[in-house]
């Protein structure tokens, strides 16, 4: 399936770093398709940008910085995976409200697990991670 989307994550954790190789591989993304937040190439008329988030109770100034910036003529839409707390998560999505981009789906909540080990997705988590964004592609038809 041939879709402009784009994984960018802000963590620390190396399963919310994995999970980007993971979609890049599943959805034959081209090569600048995974990045780091500020990503290295800016989002330009992305159909999805994915985000992975480490999140705490305050979000860093680099990343509310960064969801302000994503427009509609950035990425048309956004999702989110997080690892954290849900009343950061629910922030950040009204931050990329604001932006102007379209939020689709459920926060797919993730435990990231420590951030020097543990950095491989389980077998369940792939499942979660191939049924979410199942999901949240199907519903940008």
């Amino acid at each position: 399936m041939a879709i402009k989307m784009r994984y960018l994550y802000y963590s620390g954790k190396k399963k919310i770093a994995s999970i980007g190789p993971y979609i890049k591989a599943k959805y034959d993304l081209p090569i600048n398709s995974v990045d780091v937040i500020p990503p290295a190439y800016s989002c330009d008329k992305e159909r999805i940008v994915i985000l992975g988030l480490s999140l705490k109770k305050e979000i860093p100034d680099q990343l509310r910085l960064f969801c302000r910036e994503m427009t509609k003529a950035r990425a048309v839409n956004t999702a989110l995976i997080v690892d954290g707390e849900a009343g950061a998560a629910n922030a950040v999505r009204d931050i990329l409200k604001e932006a102007g981009t379209n939020v689709v789906g459920e926060t797919l909540f993730i435990k990231g697990g420590m951030p020097i080990i543990g950095g491989k997705l389980s077998d369940e988590e792939k499942k979660a991670v191939d049924v979410w964004i199942e999901g949240v592609v199907s519903s940008l038809s």
